[in-house]
């Protein structure tokens, strides 16, 4: 029996979603565990993974279109099986990021009636149909809508000199609207797409707009709600370095002498550990505001940035506050591969309860985090930092400093808990063996 693939609900905020990218095509064999095509969220892109055996029979939604949650994208059956009848996506659900009101479903075939030829030029058979220019002067695929390609056929428009704002450079409809080809861009589209990475080259300096992803979307309006409805207050302490890096050695020194494949323990893994043992004495920072009541949250989840190509995820190791180093360590190598790898489950970065954020790989000294809400505070780690220090007899020796900040809601912590929970936080990082007994 034919099954029908729906738009999961990929993030506890997500209402819709995009489909940037199909890794098979109408007709393909595909199996339990592979990865049917890319989503974006307004969290992340994310992998869509297949649960059953059979062929792809149809497609519902082509690259670049969006699709509220629940809706039809696809029907995995056995060969030649009759394809169920289903319901199109909500007419008022906008295509291809169209800003126009809905014109570009318009001009297009709907879901039901796309006969494949229709799909091969929407970008999901490997074969496409013939389009004004389909390749390239290097050879490199043009992706572009249905409706961009008629526009271009009808204005003489030459795609090849397009640069695309769509999901992964797709060209549409907005591009061509007002488009002048004495105008046309040159940049390659690895140029156009914004990184949120080093690239390790120079890149043009142009000025140019970029469309929000659904990510970066999201992040704005959280954080410009954050800063501007909770209020901040801001604590700072400067640690000894060198008794957390000599922790970390020892550790996995004994750590390769017993285990056949040891986990490396990090110094954001023993930072991980150290605030969930923290948070045990200072129950206060591990709390969330409603308007009538403050939650005390019964285990700590802690959530973590990693950085990806399109943004940032926060991953949240659950019940932090219950796991030993090495298994604490393991969780989260296990999450940042994950969210590497756009496979992050909704419930992997939901649930959080206290974030840690760390810049110190990319060298910055010393920053201040924007709370995460519902969080009531956020760790920031800056990097380790060779300088003079005064040892424990009052000599000046060389050593290694690290910053560490606390960034907290006032109206759930007050600044004695604040401060008693770095202190301590700040002691257990200098004696890392306080932590391990």
């Amino acid at each position: 029996m034919a099954t029908i693939i729906e738009m999961p609900k990929l993030s506890d905020t997500m209402s819709v979603g995009t489909l940037v990218k199909w890794h098979k095509v109408v007709g393909d064999a595909v199996a339990n565990g592979d990865t049917l095509a890319e989503i974006e969220t307004d969290k992340a892109t994310m992998e869509l993974e297949n649960f059953d055996d059979g062929v792809l029979l149809k497609i519902f939604v082509s690259e670049g279109n969006e699709a509220p949650i629940g809706s039809p994208l696809a029907v995995i059956g056995e060969e030649g099986e009759e394809i169920p009848e289903v319901s199109a996506p909500p007419s008022d659900q906008p295509s291809e990021n169209s800003q126009e009101g809905g014109e570009d479903s318009q001009d297009e075939p709907t879901p039901e009636t796309t006969p494949a030829s229709s799909q091969d030029d929407a970008g999901i058979s490997a074969s496409p149909s013939p389009s004004p220019t389909t390749t390239k002067s290097d050879g490199e695929r043009i992706i572009a809508s249905p409706l961009a390609k008629k526009i271009a056929s009808e204005k003489n428009i030459d795609l090849s000199k397009v640069t695309g704002t769509g999901p992964s450079g797709r060209i549409v409809k907005r591009d061509l609207v007002d488009y002048d080809e004495s105008q046309s861009s040159s940049i390659p589209q690895e140029d156009v797409a914004r990184s949120s990475a080093f690239s390790g080259k120079p890149g043009r300096i142009e000025e140019k707009s970029v469309p929000l992803s659904k990510m970066r979307s999201v992040i704005a309006q959280r954080l410009t709600e954050s800063k501007s409805s909770i209020p901040h207050f801001y604590l700072q302490k400067e640690i000894n370095a060198l008794p957390l890096k000599s922790a970390r050695s020892s550790i996995n020194q004994r750590l390769a002498e017993h285990n056949d494949e040891p986990s490396k323990i990090s110094i954001n893994d023993l930072i991980l550990f150290a605030c969930a043992d923290a948070i045990k004495w200072f129950p206060g920072i591990n709390t969330s505001w409603n308007e009538n009541e403050i939650k005390f949250h019964g285990s700590v989840n802690l959530s973590f940035g990693v950085a990806v190509d399109d943004g940032l995820v926060t991953p949240v190791i659950k019940n932090a506050d219950t796991l030993n180093l090495e298994s604490l360590s393991i969780e989260a190598k296990t999450l940042i591969a994950k969210a590497r790898s756009k496979k992050l489950m909704p419930d992997e970065m939901t649930g959080s309860t206290f974030t840690v954020t760390n810049l110190g790989m990319f060298g910055i000294d010393f920053f201040s985090g924007i709370i995460n809400p519902p969080n009531a505070a956020i760790l920031s780690v800056g990097a380790s930092i060779p300088k003079p220090v005064v040892d424990q007899t009052g000599a000046i020796v060389a050593g290694e400093t690290l910053m560490l900040g606390l960034s907290c809601d006032h109206r759930l912590i007050d600044g004695a808990v604040a401060a008693g929970f770095l202190k301590l936080l700040a002691e257990n990082l200098e004696n890392p063996a306080s932590l391990l007994v």
